[in-house]
């Protein structure tokens, strides 16, 4: 083990520590978080952890920012602000995988694939954070018809804007790691970042699981409410950690079509 390497990994370590013990992290969260930062660490050293801390950072401060003005929300969801496994493994492990096929081949698309997977992570925590400070409700996509905030599959002006800015943060970032980063890359990357983010929402709409009350009659992504089961109102196989896999992996996958025709 190389000196270099040997902090890179101790640094790893600290971060996930941190993250445990400032609350934005599980304890299943800080490992899987270990694991995720090894992989992305030994493609790219500490560049590739600056640009996936980017995001974890700024995820984290917009979760804590503004906690009155989201009051409720979290009530809807299955999921609170500490992150667990599950949910840092969907929003890193695309990342991870093209940071490990770019160790395999070294091929650049693949580091584009990584950049553009960490922008549509971003893109949609940006816009799930700061959408609901917005003052009207969203807009579903699926009924077009005004929903409270935090529900899946749902749009707002601000929270848009909060998307393609969040994407352009990690395609701004990455310019530590893409060789030859150009306005046109910028472009790509943040391009296929928000596209990703657009199919979180279209999968949000219309295949994500979502759940009634049967005690209170609260929509909630949660399977467990008031103390009892909750009835299946909508979707299918597809929870939360799914659709954000699916969509980062999907941001990935854009950009390596466009770099390969």
């Amino acid at each position: 083990m190389t000196t270099e390497f040997f902090f890179l990994v101790l640094f790893i370590f600290a971060i996930a520590l941190g993250g445990w013990k400032t609350h934005n992290l599980s304890s299943s969260g800080a490992v899987m978080a270990v694991v995720i930062g090894l992989v992305i660490g030994n493609a790219y050293d500490f560049r590739g952890l600056f640009v996936l801390g980017v995001f974890f950072l700024s995820s984290s401060i917009w979760s804590h920012l503004f906690k009155k003005a989201k009051l409720g929300i979290e009530e809807r969801l299955a999921k609170t602000s500490i992150r667990d496994w599950q949910q840092v493994l969907a929003n890193g492990g695309p990342a991870a995988l093209f940071a490990l096929l770019f160790s395999l081949t070294g091929e650049d698309a693949w580091t584009f694939a990584f950049a553009a997977s960490i922008a549509g992570a971003n893109s949609d925590t940006w816009a799930s954070e700061i959408g609901p400070l917005s003052r009207k409700l969203p807009f579903s996509v699926r009924s077009l018809k005004r929903v409270p905030k935090g529900t899946s599959g749902a749009v707002s002006p601000i929270g848009t804007v909060a998307a393609i800015m969040g994407s352009a943060v990690i395609s701004l970032s990455s310019i530590f790691i893409v060789d030859g980063m150009d306005s046109t890359l910028f472009i790509l990357i943040t391009l296929s970042g928000f596209l990703g983010n657009l199919l979180d929402t279209w999968l949000g709409a219309y295949v994500q699981l979502d759940y009634r009350c049967r005690v209170c009659g609260l929509n909630t992504e949660s399977t467990v409410h008031c103390g009892e089961p909750t009835e299946r109102t909508k979707g299918f196989w597809m929870n939360n950690e799914l659709v954000n896999a699916s969509s980062s992996l999907m941001a990935g996958v854009i950009i390596l079509i466009i770099c390969w025709t």
